[in-house]
């Protein structure tokens, strides 16, 4: 018998319009029949969510190198949390860092709360050290979403690699 999902059931995900690195308008609806990596965070941060996104990213690409099938069902998306810095030019740069397959997706402050509160994620910009000069509070969370949009998993993104891979090993099918 097959495990459950740990989070089959929870009531996180929904629909979304939300604009990506490459200045298109994307909905939630462009993922159906995928898998879904969805991880929050902000390209300014100076060390979580870079070291998180790595790790996510080499855990797909070693599952990439062991079962490219179904490593090719899954979308690997980053929303920011911090939308008045993270433009599509400054995704763009901070995605293909990583992977040329990450997406990165930004919205309006409404759109950013909307899918943010449907996601289970709390985020709150702190007072300026200087200007335009901010930290950006944010759940830490990797979700493993269904080909349906429906939560499956949480990753373990400060993790290693090893351990991204197997938890993907374990859920895609």
């Amino acid at each position: 018998m097959a495990p459950t999902p740990p989070l089959q059931g929870a009531r996180i995900g929904g629909p979304f319009t939300l604009t990506d690195q490459n200045g298109a308008q994307v909905t939630d609806r462009a993922f159906a029949g995928h898998y879904r990596i969805v991880y929050f965070g902000y390209t300014f941060c100076p060390d979580v969510c870079p070291t998180d996104v790595a790790n996510l990213m080499h855990g797909w690409q070693l599952l990439s190198k062991t079962d490219a099938a179904r490593a090719d069902k899954i979308k690997s998306i980053f929303i920011t949390v911090d939308p008045a810095r993270d433009t599509p030019a400054v995704l763009k740069s901070f995605t293909a860092n990583f992977d040329p397959r990450l997406i990165g997706l930004t919205g309006t402050p409404e759109a950013i709360a909307k899918v943010t509160r449907d996601y289970g994620v709390a985020f709150s910009p702190q007072k300026p050290t200087s200007p335009g000069v901010y930290f950006v509070d944010h759940t830490n969370a990797a979700y493993l979403m269904d080909p349906d949009g429906k939560p499956l998993a949480l990753l373990p993104s400060d993790g290693t690699p090893q351990a991204i891979a197997d938890e993907l090993s374990k859920w895609i099918k």
